[in-house]
Order: C-alpha cells, then structure tokens, then sequence
C-alpha cells in the first residue's frame, strides 16, 4: 500500500498499492507493526562502498554467506547483536561500530526434547491465560516488592535465579521499582555488568561493552537478548571500535574510514535500527478528512486514542500502533487483545447501524496527556532509544508505548462498556 485516501462523501477508503491497483474499503486496518521502517543514518560516502551492503530490516531473502568475508556491522541494538554473533563465527574478521553498550541479557536458549514440549503443552491455557494479565504480555510476573526490600544476599539471589531463566526474566520478571527508581535501578545494573564483564577477558574491552558506570537506567532501553555475543569479543578475529573514541569519518569504497584510518571490508551491515511506532504508517501517504495527511497530523507527536485510532480519520483502526502497548508487550498478546477489541467494534457499530467511528479530539489529548505523565513517573526519558523516538533525529520525544497490558485492557473495555466512550460513532 502506497496511498490512502479518505471519501468523505461515501464514508470509504480508497487504498492505492505499488502495483497500480485501486480499491475501497468502510474500514482500514492497520497492521504494520511497529518496525516496518528501516532507518538508515546520513553516512557520507556510502553510496560509494564498492562492497555489499545490507540494512538488517531489508536482509537478502536467500540469505547472506559471510563466511571468510571481512564484515563490518554498525549498531549494537537487537539485529546488531543477532548478526554479530553469528558473523563472529564465520567472518574471516568482524569489526563492531558501537555508540552506546548495548546491555543484552542471555536468552540461555536450549533444545527442548518432544517428551519436554509434550508436558509444556499441557500448560498452555494457564500461560496464555497468565499473558493477558501481566504488564508486558509474557507469562512472566514482576516481584511484587521493592528491590532494596530484600537484604543485599536476598536481592543477589533473586537476580541469579532470574538470569539463570533467561529470556526476559531478568528484565520483566525482575522488581516492581527497577525502571522507577534509581537506586533500584543500579542494583540491576550493577549485577548485569559484574555477569558480563566476567565473561569479557580483556578489562579494556570489558569496560567498553560492560562499563562501571551505567551508560543509562538497565532496561530502559530494550535489552536485547544473546547467546554468545560477549563472547565474541575474546577472538582474534573480533574487533570492537567505540564511535565515540574513533569517529566513523565517511564510507569509502574500500571501508569505512575513521579517525585512526580505514577498515577494509566486504560486508557492510547497517544495524541501525528503525522509525519506530509511527514510522511505518507514516511512509504510506494516508490521508483523512479534509486531505489532512497522518504525516502531518503527527509532525509533532504521535496522538491517539488507545493507540488504536486517531482524530481525523474515520474507520482507520491501527492494531499494535503508537501509543499502545506494542514495543513494551509480547507481540502476539497485544495484537490478539487489540484485535477482539476491534472486531467487537466492527461488530457493535453494524448491530447498531453506525457508519463510522473516529477518536475525538478530547480523548486522544487526554491519553496523550495520560502517558505522557505515566512517562515521567519512570526512568524512560533518560535513555535516548526508540522507546522514546530518539532514535530518529528531528522526531518528537514521547513515550511511543503504554506500559502495562491489564491497565490498558481494562480502560478499553470501559470504553467499549459505555458504548466506546471517547470516539464519535455516525
């Protein structure tokens, strides 16, 4: 899809796609997930790499050999690491560009046997059950206590029967004030560096991916998760260069060029993340009343209602969009919740003889306002991630994600209870 225009006259939505085609539609739902825009950073010079050059959002559909390859990657976040890992293995030698430490925890993934899936199988309505009442989504429940409650032996523990989960545990499963209060907060971090650095041999480097001093709050970026990514760092054929240090100066057909000259290459992967939240409904030239684009509507920040629709244009639902709880929640749980919310919609406004429905303007201020202030009641805006928009330069800064799953369905339902209370229905 390309374009989108909304009829005023005929209540409908003229869909345009890339082939040409025309359709219409009463609703449009938009189910383009929260990382469908790849971004790629204002590289000097990288038109003029002679090598390939791959953005990890537009990998090569048959794959990607990098075997005996001189590989450079730049970025660190959850492609970065997953790249880097595995290039680590079979790169003739791999050179990571890395701004901020990424503080990745362990997925300790392991091979399941179909005697363990089969008695796993067993549990599935209790754990799709348990996802739906969790703030992120997963069958994972935060401690329903302060870190600095428990005595330090106490708190040590917890953290290592967390991290020996894997997963998410260490972060969404870990105590109920980590990513609120500082103090707490460091009590996390501290405990991720002191595992990292243990698995890192050379304390320069060490200090470098794990520092002694917290780069942000631990979790307020997304912690991505890894199987060998530290590891990689003790081979020969690994090299880490910290941007801040060594400044990437330009792309030249052989490399990168940086302050302490050039890195040959033959790869050159650009981790570099993506416009989250809004970016991918934001490329598509949508257009509601009054020929108003979405692009411009959210010029300065994104404003909905529920992060399912916004003013201005009617019968446009979004599942998964901003303002919802997409990048904080397990993706699937949001986009089933959102998406019986939705068809019960559909199907109250044609048991009802209703037309339309569209956000009012009133109600998507207030929920803007509402996490907005949920916002700041956290440790979010201290980090610069896409959590926040700060990724992308020039994008406003808020909150793109609503942080708990039960609260959000809990002010949906009400709304759908008073007859979707907070959206004009024609």
């Amino acid at each position: 899809m390309t374009a989108a225009e909304f009829d005023e006259e005929y209540h409908r939505w003229e869909i345009r796609t890339e082939k040409g085609e025309t359709m219409r539609t009463r609703f449009l739902v938009q189910c383009t997930g929260f990382a469908s825009k790849a971004f790629i950073p204002d590289l000097k010079g990288l038109e003029s790499f002679k090598g390939e050059c791959h953005h990890t959002g537009h990998w090569p559909q048959n794959g990607l050999s990098l075997k005996g390859k001189r590989v450079g990657i730049i970025g660190t976040g959850a492609s970065g690491v997953q790249v880097a890992q595995e290039a680590g293995r079979e790169a003739a030698h791999l050179t990571v560009f890395q701004r901020t430490p990424i503080l990745a925890i362990p997925m300790q993934q392991r091979k399941l046997d179909a005697e363990t899936q089969s008695e796993m199988k067993k549990d599935y309505p209790e754990i799709f059950q348990k996802r739906r009442e969790t703030s992120g989504g997963f069958d994972i429940s935060r401690i329903d206590a302060p870190a600095l409650s428990y005595s330090e032996e106490e708190r040590q523990a917890t953290y290592e029967r967390l991290w020996q989960l894997g997963g998410f545990h260490f972060w969404a499963g870990t105590f109920e004030d980590v990513l609120l209060d500082e103090d707490a907060n460091r009590t996390a971090y501290n405990f991720w560096r002191d595992k990292t650095r243990a698995r890192i041999q050379d304390p320069v480097i060490a200090e470098k991916l794990a520092p002694m001093e917290p780069p942000h709050p631990f979790g307020v970026k997304r912690p991505s998760l890894e199987q060998w990514y530290y590891e990689i760092f003790n081979q020969s054929n690994v090299s880490l260069v910290d941007v801040g240090e060594t400044p990437i100066e330009e792309v030249v057909p052989e490399g990168i060029r940086t302050s302490q000259g050039v890195c040959e290459l033959d790869i050159l992967v650009l981790a570099t993340g993506f416009d989250a939240a809004t970016g991918g409904l934001t490329q598509i030239d949508i257009r509601g009343t009054g020929g108003k684009s979405l692009k411009e509507k959210w010029a300065q920040g994104a404003s909905t209602q529920f992060g399912i629709a916004t003013s201005g244009f009617p019968n446009m639902l979004m599942l998964y969009g901003p303002q919802s709880p997409a990048g904080f929640c397990n993706g699937p749980t949001c986009a089933e919740l959102q998406g019986e919310w939705v068809v019960s919609c559909m199907k109250y406004l044609r048991a009802k003889g209703f037309e339309q429905i569209e956000a009012t303007v009133e109600a998507e201020n207030a929920w803007t306002a509402h996490i907005s202030a949920i916002a700041e009641m956290t440790l979010f805006p201290k980090a610069k991630s896409w959590y926040m928009g700060a990724n992308i330069p020039g994008k406003p800064l808020q909150l793109l994600n609503y942080p708990s799953v039960p609260m959000y369905m809990e002010l949906c339902e009400a709304s759908a209870a008073a007859g979707y209370s907070g959206f004009a229905l024609s």
